[in-house]
C-alpha cells in the first residue's frame, strides 16, 4: 500500500508511522512523488487499511493492485536511475554494454574493450563463470576471468559486468566487478536472487527462457525486498516454436514494462537472435521501442570465439550500429553520447581545478524548457542546471565564472539559425566544447478540464508559433501571446487558473507544473530538431575532437571566399555548415560561420590553419568538440 502524507506532517508523526509499519513487519520505502511525500509499505501486516488511514499525518492510503509491489510504478511513478560509477542507466541517455560472451584471455578482453569504448560503449561485459547447456563446453576462466575484468576497468575506465551463477561466488563478485548479472537460467533461482539483493551492487536481471513478464517482475521483487533497488531488467528473447532464430525477441515487453515498472529496461539482441546479421536490426528496433540501453556481444575474432561466436558482431559492425543508434535516439527523446566517459573525466578534472564538487551549466528559461532538456541530456547528473533569463546572460555568466558551462541553441531544422547566439559567439571570447541535437515536439498544454472549444489565448515563444504555423492557421481566432520561454508559459497558466489560457511547450513542462497535454505533436513538420552547443571559458581536456566551428571574414574582392573554401576541398575536409552574418557597423560586409569535420587543435591541422589565416582578414576558432 501507499501512504500519502499530509503536507504539514511533523517529523514525530512520520517517525510514528514508520515505527508502526516496521512493527507490523512491512518493508518501508519513503519517496517524494509529484510534490507529495509518500511511504510505500509492502508486506503481510494484519492491520486493515482503515487503521492506517486514521493515523495522524496520513492524508490517504492507496492499495497496490499488482502482485509485485516494490518494482511497481504504482509505488514509484518516477523512473529509477541506476548509477554505476560515473554511468547512469535509465533516463534520457542510451547506455550500451558491449564485450565478448566469455573472457578467454587478457589480450582478447583488452583488445575488445578498447574497440567497444572507441565506438561509444560505456560498460564492458564478459563471462567468467559460464553456465552452458553442455558440460563439455567452455565453462569460463572463473576467478582468473574476474581479475582480467578488473584490469579492463583499470586500463580503459569502462565499468564491468559479469554473470553470477551461485551464491558462493558473491565474495569474488564484490571484489572484482561493478555490475552483477543474473542469467536467464537463474531468473527463478530464489536463493541467488536473495543473495544478489544483499550484496548491494547493481543487478542486471535477465528474463527467463519461458517466463511471463509478471514472473520476471516477481523475481525482481525478490531482489528489491532484500534492500537492493538498483535492478536493471534485460529482455533477451524467450523460447518459442520458431527455429530461424535462437530465441524470439519480445520487443512488446518494452512498452509493457515501461507502464508496469519504474526499473530501467535494456535489450540483449545477441542472445535473442543468435545470428550476427539479425543483431543490429533488432538493436535498432529496441531503441525505437523505448529501451534504455543495449547489451551487445562483440568479438574481434568471432570465428575463434570459445562461446557464442556466430552471434558476436565484429568491432566495425558494432561501430556502424552505434552510429545508427545515434541517429535514432533523438526521435524518441533520448541521446547516445559517444564522448560520455571522456566528458565525465573532463568535468571531474574541472572539479579538481576549481575545487567545486558540482559544476554548473546555465540554460534559458524555467525548468522544463527544451534548453533545460538539452542541458540534462548532455550532462546527465554530473552538472547542476541553472535557470537563466536571457541568452546574453548565459554568455555573461560563463565569462564571469558564475557558471562553468552554457547551453545555447544555434539552429533549428524548420526555422533556421538563432542569429542572436551567433553574434554573441563573436562578441564573447568563449569556446564551444560540445553539441547536442534535440528533437522538438510541441504540445498544447492546459488545465485538466480545458477543451479545444474553450481556448482563447495561447502563450509561447514567437519562434514556436512559427514552427506550429499550420496548427494555428486552423484556429485563427486564438490570440497568440509571445513570452520568454515555453516552460514559463506553462508555469504562468498554472498560476492564473484561467481555463481559456493554454501554452505550447514540452510534455516535461506539463508534468512539472501539474498541467494536462491537450494536443500532442502540433509542430508543422515532425522532423523538427534544434542543435544546441555547449560553451565554456576554456577548452575541455578530453580525447580526439571530431568537429570544429570557425568564424572568418575576407576582403571584398572577387574570389576571396572561393580561395578560402578551396583550402578545405584540397585538404579533404568536409564542411557541414556555412552561413554569413552582417558585420555590425559595416553595411554589406559579412562574417562567415563554418562547421567542419576536423580537429583544428590537432598538430596535423596546423598547415591548413596557417593557409586559412593567410587567406582571411579575420579568423577565430570558436571551438573543437
Amino acid at each position: 500500500m501507499i501512504l500519502v502524507l499530509e503536507k504539514d506532517i511533523t517529523q514525530n508523526q512520520k517517525s510514528n508511522i514508520r515505527s508502526i509499519l516496521f512493527r507490523e513487519g512491512y518493508i518501508v520505502r519513503e519517496l517524494s512523488e509529484a510534490g507529495q511525500n509518500i511511504i510505500g509499505a509492502v508486506g503481510k501486516g494484519d492491520r486493515e487499511v482503515e487503521f492506517f488511514k486514521k493515523l495522524p499525518g496520513v492524508a490517504k492510503v492507496v492499495s497496490i493492485s499488482t502482485a509485485f509491489k516494490l518494482v511497481s510504478r504504482q509505488l514509484h511513478s518516477a523512473d529509477t536511475l541506476v548509477q554505476v560509477g560515473d554511468v547512469v542507466i535509465g533516463g534520457e541517455l542510451i547506455t550500451v554494454i558491449a564485450g565478448p560472451c566469455a573472457i578467454e584471455s587478457r589480450d582478447q578482453a583488452l583488445t575488445i574493450a578498447k574497440e567497444v569504448k572507441r565506438y561509444g560503449a560505456v560498460l564492458f561485459r564478459g563471462g567468467a563463470y559460464k553456465p552452458r547447456t553442455s558440460p563439455y563446453s567452455f565453462q569460463g576462466l572463473e576467478e582468473e576471468g574476474l581479475k582480467i575484468l578488473a584490469e579492463v576497468r583499470d586500463v580503459t575506465g569502462l565499468v564491468v559486468v559479469t554473470e553470477i551463477t551461485s551464491p558462493a561466488q558473491a565474495d569474488v563478485m564484490m571484489k572484482y566487478v561493478d555490475v552483477v548479472q543474473v542469467g536467464a537460467r537463474n531468473m527463478q533461482n530464489f536463493e541467488l536472487l536473495k543473495c544478489v539483493g544483499r550484496i548491494g551492487k547493481p543487478i542486471i536481471l535477465k528474463r527467463g527462457l519461458s517466463s511471463t513478464i509478471e514472473e520476471w517482475l516477481m523475481s525482481a521483487e525478490y531482489i528489491l525486498s532484500e534492500g537492493n533497488d538498483n535492478v536493471i531488467l534485460c529482455e533477451r528473447g524467450i523460447r518459442t516454436f520458431e527455429p530461424y532464430t535462437r530465441n524470439t525477441l519480445d520487443l512488446s515487453a518494452i512498452p509493457v514494462l515501461k507502464n508496469l515498472t519504474h526499473l530501467p529496461v535494456i535489450i540483449d539482441p545477441s542472445h535473442a537472435t543468435g545470428i550476427r546479421e539479425k543483431v543490429s536490426p533488432m538493436a535498432r528496433a529496441a531503441i525505437a521501442a523505448g529501451a534504455d540501453g543495449l547489451m551487445i556481444e562483440v568479438h574481434h575474432k568471432p570465428e575463434e570465439a570459445l562461446s557464442d561466436g556466430p552471434q558476436s558482431l565484429y568491432p566495425k559492425q558494432f561501430g556502424q550500429l552505434m552510429r545508427d543508434i545515434y541517429v535514432i535516439a533523438p526521435v524518441i527523446g533520448k541521446q547516445l553520447d559517444f564522448d560520455y566517459l571522456d566528458k565525465v573525466t573532463a568535468v571531474d578534472g574541472l572539479s579538481k581545478v576549481n575545487g567545486k564538487e558540482f559544476q554548473r551549466a546555465a540554460f534559458l528559461g524555467e525548468v522544463g524548457t527544451f534548453s533545460h532538456k538539452a542541458c540534462t541530456q548532455y550532462f546527465g547528473v554530473k552538472v547542476e542546471a541553472v535557470s537563466t533569463p536571457s541568452f546574453r546572460r548565459i554568455f555573461e555568466s560563463v565569462k564571469k565564472g558564475e557558471v562553468d558551462f552554457g547551453v545555447v541553441p544555434l539552429e533549428n531544422s524548420l526555422t533556421g539559425s538563432i542569429h542572436e547566439n551567433y553574434d554573441l559567439l563573436l562578441e564573447f571570447d568563449l569556446k564551444i566544447v560540445g553539441e547536442i541535437a534535440l528533437r522538438i515536439i510541441h504540445h498544447l498544454i492546459g488545465h485538466q478540464d480545458t477543451g479545444i472549444d474553450m481556448i482563447k489565448r495561447v502563450l509561447s515563444q514567437p519562434i514556436i508559433f512559427q514552427q506550429c504555423r499550420q496548427f494555428f492557421e486552423r484556429h485563427a481566432d486564438w490570440e497568440l501571446v509571445p513570452v520568454k520561454d515555453t516552460a514559463g508559459a506553462v508555469k504562468e497558466i498554472s498560476k492564473t487558473g484561467n481555463r481559456a489560457d493554454v501554452a505550447v511547450a514540452s510534455k516535461e513542462a506539463a508534468k512539472i507544473y501539474g498541467m494536462t497535454v491537450i494536443e500532442e505533436g502540433i509542430e508543422t513538420n515532425p522532423r523538427n530538431y534544434t542543435r544546441f552547443v555547449i560553451i565554456s571559458a576554456d577548452q575541455l581536456d578530453k580525447g580526439p575532437r571530431r568537429k570544429s566551428s570557425l568564424i572568418f571574414s575576407t576582403g571584398n574582392r572577387p574570389g576571396a571566399l572561393y580561395e578560402v573554401l578551396k583550402i578545405y576541398a584540397e585538404n579533404g575536409i568536409n564542411m557541414v555548415k556555412l552561413e554569413s552574418r552582417p558585420i555590425h557597423g559595416k553595411p554589406w560586409e559579412y562574417m562567415f560561420y563554418v562547421d567542419i569535420e576536423a580537429d583544428t587543435e590537432s598538430e596535423g591541422f596546423k598547415p591548413v590553419l596557417n593557409s586559412l589565416k593567410d587567406k582571411t582578414d579575420y579568423f577565430k576558432i570558436l571551438g573543437s568538440y
